[in-house]
């Protein structure tokens, strides 16, 4: 993960001078609502750059119990718990809205993100009965967004989310991003991208598409200003290869308990005992290996329907992307590289950049690792699939608080003036065409709409110099990134 500044981060314990003192101070207040947050992972990176949450909405409470471990919101009344289908749970939405108003004048919302649920798009789905309901729930985050009028907004979902199909509020059925331009295109600029997050900052493969909306007021401020960076990839060794190995079925390691070796059948552990990096169960030459039931003594072989179940995962290359039932052998590239095992909730959790100060339970995490090793266990019984499904459906941590950042240090910067652009232009002699491309490209973080001022001015003022003279102006490319 990559060395953000955490100068902003939040203390866990907030009140109301905490906010006063931040309205006060130069960064100002910065403010946020999640919609569909599930347990709050991928917001959890805008509270890591001090972003305050007005409002989070989560349909299951086992969830939404999560982010109140985490100190997500200033006041219980932030915890809503509904569907965003209902007029209760919206009105809920603008009511912690006017407390923020009333109290703290917080009259304009930064930063709107929803992430709906995704099973009537997921190619990991193959039940897509309530594919239109569902993909509905796309349409009430256009209808938050048209109605709060946040600075900026943020939707992420699957690869084939914006090509899938939403009843839209005109009661039609269209193409999700049509939607999406229709309801909001008047209103802000919007990027819509699918991208591998393992391209920008997170350890794990997970290709997903960001749509990001920035109101068109903010004139200075385009999308791509406030979109992740592309880093280099990670191998899985760099990730969770410090780790040490658990060899024994049901073992916790001592100091950290969501380091585990997460029991199953101990029949399929010679299923996958022999198998090499990269390669399945079903690879097995002998055929006592090769996955299977026995059925009224009848030897039944699985069916090899995806090539990645019972796959043994490869050291040095990216990690997979974590799916939802991540708990189990038969599931898509859960495999130790080394172990006979799934991957650990650590593991998971360094796959998918949450940080160790992110919290499952009330329980303090020494007083946790000082259990005997049966409350352990009765504790990984009853919380483990809540945490590795939530781990499945989030947004990597890295990615909302890359945006967190660029969201706030941009909203903090002064506006950049045409002097400061004829400054940085006499100061590095830009009217010089090569200059000027060597500029841009050793700048690529200043802003996209400052880049285009620089450039506008160093072509014409080139120009006026060399009147009689053929000169090639220069031009932003339209992806930075």
């Amino acid at each position: 993960m990559p060395k953000l500044n955490k100068r902003y981060r939040l203390p866990d314990t907030i009140d109301v001078e905490n906010i006063v003192e931040e309205k006060r101070s130069p960064y100002g207040l910065r403010t946020y609502v999640s919609l569909f947050s599930s347990a709050g992972v991928g917001c959890y990176g805008f509270k890591e750059e001090g972003f305050y949450c007005i409002a989070t909405v989560e349909l299951l409470e086992r969830r939404l119990k999560i982010q109140k471990f985490n100190n997500k919101c200033a006041y219980n009344s932030g915890y809503i718990c509904g569907d965003m289908t209902s007029q209760e749970t919206k009105d809920k939405v603008f009511a912690e809205l006017d407390l923020w108003k009333n109290t703290f004048n917080v009259t304009d919302l930064d930063v709107l993100i929803a992430t709906p649920p995704c099973q009537g798009m997921s190619v990991a789905n193959h039940k897509k009965k309530d594919e239109l309901k569902r993909n509905s729930l796309v349409v009430e985050s256009i209808k938050m967004v048209d109605a709060i009028k946040p600075k900026f907004f943020i939707i992420e979902n699957v690869r084939a989310f914006l090509k899938s199909i939403c009843t839209d509020v005109d009661g039609k059925d269209k193409v999700i991003k049509e939607a999406i331009e229709l309801n909001l295109g008047g209103k802000y600029n919007i990027l819509y991208r699918v991208v591998n997050f393992k391209d920008f900052g997170n350890p794990s493969s997970r290709t997903r598409t960001l749509v990001i909306g920035v109101r068109k007021d903010l004139k200075e401020i385009t999308p791509y200003d406030v979109f992740p960076d592309r880093q280099p990839e990670r191998t899985l060794r760099q990730v969770i290869g410090h780790l040490p190995s658990l060899k024994k079925m049901g073992e916790v390691c001592p100091t950290d308990i969501y380091h585990n070796f997460r029991k199953y059948a101990p029949r399929m552990e010679a299923w996958i005992s022999e198998i090499k990096e990269g390669q399945s169960a079903f690879d097995n030459t002998d055929i006592n290996r090769i996955p299977h039931t026995v059925k009224n003594g009848v030897v039944v072989y699985n069916a090899r329907k995806n090539g990645d179940k019972y796959t043994r995962q490869c050291w040095d290359k990216v990690a997979p992307c974590i799916h939802t039932r991540n708990d189990i052998l038969a599931s898509q590239n859960t495999v130790h590289p080394v172990d006979n095992r799934v991957f650990s909730i650590r593991e998971i959790m360094l796959m998918m950049s949450v940080p160790d100060s992110f919290k499952w339970t009330d329980i303090p995490f020494d007083q946790l690792n000082a259990l005997p090793i049966k409350e352990k266990e009765a504790f990984l019984k009853k919380e483990e699939m809540n945490i590795r499904q939530n781990l499945g459906e989030a947004v990597p941590t890295v990615i909302f608080q890359q945006i967190a950042h660029k969201i706030r240090k941009i909203l903090s910067t002064l506006e950049f003036t045409e002097q400061d652009a004829k400054h940085i232009i006499e100061k590095f002699g830009l009217t010089d065409h090569d200059k000027l491309l060597d500029y841009i490209d050793k700048n690529p973080c200043r802003k996209f709409s400052d880049l285009s001022k620089i450039a506008e001015m160093a072509n014409a003022q080139s120009l006026l110099l060399q009147r009689n003279i053929f000169c090639e102006p220069v031009f932003i490319p339209l992806l930075l990134i």
